[in-house]
């Protein structure tokens, strides 16, 4: 079903090109969980990939343990689990789940859209769980979506592209705001954050200190830390820390550096010290970390 490319060494986590399926739109795809089932070889979805296209899934009965970025999640009936392009996965049982799958490329949906659900946001979360009024107009736009991915009605080609990106673009604005903030000092804060969040992602391997951070942008640590807290529920420094052994365990499960090299990349002064930070937050060494995501076992953090 898709298109697996892996490193000459053999040793790499597969990287996942989106392929169409013949006679259908390139650049999406929305298909149930039984039909991924039937076409997909289920050896390597259970085993970490790496595609390079969104993952949209919504659970409607049983229960899926799905792995992001090496933390495994739970997704039951009305939840739903949205991993990016560049971001290590792999499946659970699938036989133990249905529900609807919506794959998509980066650029399929336009500029505007794509900046206002904020679908490169690699700090969203994974699982969601709307409710309500929200959670019933949600699954209404995928199962219109799903609808008309399955029958073009007449339309021309081009017309029926527009249609489903128009589709796509309601779902996704929906699953990315699943209510309105209750309050302007949340806007705030999130604004806070935002900036804050670019600035880790652009500097996390040059420091780990709140207060650099904070003296860059113009805060005092407290506020940074406040509005760390209020949007991404952890603290600054937590933030910093999570993000480094994030890609930590990128170049670990990606590459072959030695720790050592790991260490230098990511602004450590030795490997000595890059190993105890690593063992602290992921609960494990970075060599055992390294044997347990290529023997394919499931490792969270």
């Amino acid at each position: 079903m898709r298109q697996d490319r892996q490193g000459a060494a053999g040793r790499e986590i597969p990287e996942v090109a989106f392929s169409a399926p013949a006679g259908r739109p390139s650049g999406v795809e929305v298909l149930t969980l039984a039909e991924l089932r039937e076409r997909a070889d289920a050896c390597r979805l259970a085993t970490p990939h790496r595609p390079g296209f969104h993952h949209l899934l919504a659970v409607e009965r049983g229960r899926l343990h799905h792995t992001v970025d090496f933390r495994e999640h739970t997704v039951g009936p009305g939840d739903w689990l949205w991993s990016r392009p560049g971001q290590v996965q792999h499946f659970g049982d699938l036989a133990r789940a249905e529900g609807l799958l919506v794959l998509f490329e980066p650029g399929f949906l336009d500029p505007a859209t794509a900046a206002a659900a904020r679908i490169e946001d690699w700090y969203g979360p994974a699982v969601r769980h709307p409710a309500g009024a929200a959670a019933e107009r949600t699954r209404a736009a995928l199962h219109q979506l799903h609808e008309e991915f399955g029958e073009r009605a007449g339309l021309p080609w081009a017309a029926h592209l527009d249609v489903l990106r128009h589709l796509l673009a309601v779902l996704v604005l929906r699953v990315a705001h699943p209510e309105v903030p209750a309050a302007d000092a949340e806007c705030a804060a999130g604004a806070t954050f935002l900036r804050f969040r670019d600035a880790v992602e652009r500097d996390f391997a040059y420091s780990r200190r709140v207060a650099d951070y904070a003296r860059a942008l113009g805060y005092a640590p407290r506020t940074l830390s406040r509005a760390t807290e209020a949007t991404a529920g952890i603290g600054a420094k937590e933030f910093i820390d999570r993000r480094v052994v994030l890609e930590a365990k990128r170049l670990l499960a990606h590459g072959d550096g030695s720790a050592a090299a790991v260490a230098a990349r990511l602004g450590f002064a030795d490997a000595a010290n890059f190993t105890k930070f690593f063992q602290r937050h992921a609960g494990t060494t970075p060599t055992a970390f390294r044997e347990a995501v290529r023997g394919g076992a499931a490792v969270t953090g």
